[in-house]
């Protein structure tokens, strides 16, 4: 498999390079088979990095550690189950795997090219393939996983424990074909800019792949946060790492380019706008990749210690000049049909939440790269930046974007008045004002949690009043029942309704970041069997310990009861777990989840006296931001179906229809 591999690496270097020159060099020269010809090796290329893929995945399942990458990543007491995981476990192997997703992407993108797009689709070819040629080439020549071992192991080292976990079979994929996925939409945009169509010709093709990669990255994130809920024992989903927010950044730029091509589809405008922004998402993501591969800000989320730092930092360097330096050179035909009439209008809402956007994707990236530069300005002292500073500067922008979510829709093209907003916010505001009376009832103080469920409220009344309306006028027309009616209601406009989908799973996360983030309480005890304690109104028993020994680890299985006002709930066990190779243990929570709050247990030490240290917390409304996730894919699955064709019989003009006549067929 090893030496199959290796050959199929070369072999698809050779083939998207002879796609990156092909394509320039046939549109250049005028050669159509040339430029047929570099398209059909982007599909030959998927199949030969399928290949390689199949190999490395057949080198794990057989345990085969000849090979270096293999011997690093797995042992023979690694479940089967997590090949899988695994195989995208380091460096190398993450290489391989982005390079296939792009294959595949790129494959699938070019197929499915519209004809108006034919003047521009071989400088995309030749952007798409020239970004895989730069990945298969590390591969090729300084990270290859097919490298062989001169002595061959008995056994391996084994699998990272914090991988050994249910979400980490969809949150690293996801997170990693996000990123890559900014390619096929920045390919488009570069494609059109050197073939000179500058006009909409790319905007639906973008708009697509836009939100194919936005909805990878938020589920990427959102899967990310809850396996550091449930694994890492400290009973918090973000933290504000360096390589999370490498990842949070990406798809914040993606999220202002998603609402900003509607805009460029609906009136063509902001087509200058479109492209700085697919470039800055681009050169973003490339920025994520270049800190999990030998960044110079330490996290736990990096493939270690690594080589391939400088050559990420050149690459992020090249795609992020170079592309801004072609959208200057094609500036002056990139002039938009229409100018914003109003800055009260729906078109001027979107340019707000761009920037709003952009915002707080600056000081994300501020946060990340200040410590670098403390260090080099100041006496050789680090200053690190925390979740406190984010909080600070982040939340104020993220509760003015919830606001922006809640107004935006509710505005028309072109242009409003202040009469038509107020009438269309009197219900919204009214449920708001509503929600923070029963709130303040309630006993809640904190002005900013009350401030974002009011403006949550906004945003949901807004949209199910929409809703409604619409399913009302449907069955008042067509007398349809009203469940048949607002399925015909979403089906009519897919684009606007999925997105109002997505818009409930935005706030539905919101819902969740704010109970859980000022409402929490957390306790840290020690508990001998029997001893119990107490938290939020619940009662918790330690019942005992029992652990199972394994080849490679053992794990420790404390069983409690949880208690409220004197009635068992729900008797759980949280698991410890200790991997003496790595010397590491690593945990598994157990959690009691209602739409209400969670209480949430995690053992933190097995003392030799019998005892366990748990951390128990209550965490208040985190369910929604899990169940957002599915509401999130939803809605961008309706967004993305595409409407039916609706086709309109024409009467040939020069055949004269008798008055009262029917045109018989063709």
């Amino acid at each position: 498999m090893a030496d199959l591999g290796a050959i199929s690496l070369w072999i698809a270097l050779a083939l998207s390079s002879y796609a990156t020159i092909g394509s320039v060099l046939g549109k250049l020269r005028g050669v159509p088979a040339l430029v047929e010809s570099s398209r059909k090796a982007v599909y030959v290329l998927m199949l030969v990095m399928l290949v390689g893929t199949l190999s490395l995945v057949t080198a794990f399942i057989s345990r085969d550690f000849e090979i270096a990458y293999v011997a690093g990543h797995s042992s023979r007491a690694m479940p089967d189950i997590f090949t899988w995981v695994a195989f995208y476990a380091g460096n190398e192997g993450s290489l391989l795997y982005i390079s296939f997703v792009l294959s595949v992407m790129s494959a699938i993108a070019i197929w499915l090219a519209p004809a108006k797009l034919r003047e521009s689709l071989p400088y995309t070819v030749a952007t798409l393939m020239l970004v895989q040629t730069f990945f298969i080439a590390v591969m090729a020549v300084m990270a290859n996983p097919f490298e062989k071992l001169p002595v061959v192991p008995l056994d391996g080292e084994g699998i990272n424990p914090l991988l050994t976990h249910f979400g980490m079979f969809f949150h690293p994929p996801a997170l990693m074909a996000g990123l890559i996925g900014i390619t096929i939409p920045f390919a488009f945009a570069l494609g059109s800019l050197l073939g000179k169509q500058t006009k909409d010709e790319w905007v639906d093709v973008g708009r697509v792949w836009g939100i194919i990669t936005w909805a990878l990255l938020a589920s990427g994130l959102l899967l990310g946060s809850w396996w550091a809920y449930t694994i890492l024992g400290w009973g918090g989903f973000w933290f504000w790492d360096p390589v999370e927010n490498a990842a949070f950044m990406p798809w914040l730029g993606l999220t202002a380019f998603v609402h900003s091509i509607m805009v460029q589809k609906r009136r063509g405008m902001f087509r200058m706008w479109n492209i700085v922004l697919i470039n800055i998402a681009f050169s973003l993501a490339l920025y994520g990749m270049f800190m999990n591969r030998g960044g110079p800000v330490p996290s736990v989320h990096s493939f270690g210690a690594s080589s391939l730092g400088w050559i990420f930092l050149l690459f992020l360097a090249v795609g992020t000049i170079v592309p801004f330096a072609i959208f200057f050179w094609r500036f002056n035909l990139l002039k938009s049909a229409q100018n914003l009439d109003s800055m009260l209008s729906r078109e001027a809402a979107f340019l707000i939440n761009n920037l709003l956007l952009l915002g707080i994707a600056f000081v994300t990236l501020w946060g990340t790269v200040y410590p670098l530069i403390s260090r080099a300005v100041g006496s050789g002292q680090e200053i690190t930046v925390a979740r406190p500073f984010y909080d600070q500067v982040n939340g104020p922008l993220l509760l003015a974007l919830i606001f922006l979510m809640g107004v935006g829709p509710l505005l028309p093209w072109r242009r409003a008045n202040f009469a038509s907003l107020r009438r269309s916010l009197l219900l919204p505001v009214a449920f708001a004002v509503g929600v923070a009376a029963v709130l303040l009832v309630l006993g809640m103080r904190q002005p900013y949690a009350l401030l974002g469920f009011c403006l949550g409220a906004v945003v949901a009344a807004g949209i199910f009043i929409e809703w409604w309306r619409g399913t009302s006028s449907r069955h008042r027309s067509s007398g349809e029942s009203y469940p048949m009616a607002f399925m015909r209601l979403i089906a009519a406009n897919r684009p606007r309704y999925g997105g109002y989908i997505v818009h409930l799973a935005v706030v539905m996360v919101a819902l969740g970041v704010l109970g859980s983030s000022f409402f929490n309480t957390q306790r840290d005890v020690v508990l001998a069997e029997g001893d119990s304690a107490e938290l939020g109104g619940y009662r918790m028993e330690y019942i005992g310990t029992r652990s199972i020994p394994f080849p490679d680890r053992t794990e420790f299985l404390s069983t409690v009861q949880v208690y409220r006002e004197g009635q068992l709930l729900e008797t759980m066990i949280a698991t410890r777990t200790f991997y003496p190779s790595f010397n590491m243990a690593s945990t598994r929570a157990a959690i009691r989840s209602t739409p209400v709050e969670d209480f949430f247990v995690v053992p933190s030490e097995n003392l030799p006296d019998g005892s366990v240290g748990f951390r128990i917390l209550v965490n208040p409304m985190i369910w929604w931001m899990w169940v957002a996730g599915p509401v999130l894919v939803l809605g961008t699955v309706i967004a993305l179906w595409p409407q039916p064709v609706r086709e309109t019989a024409r009467v040939p003009s020069k055949v004269r229809v008798p008055v009262g006549s029917t045109p018989g067929p063709a």
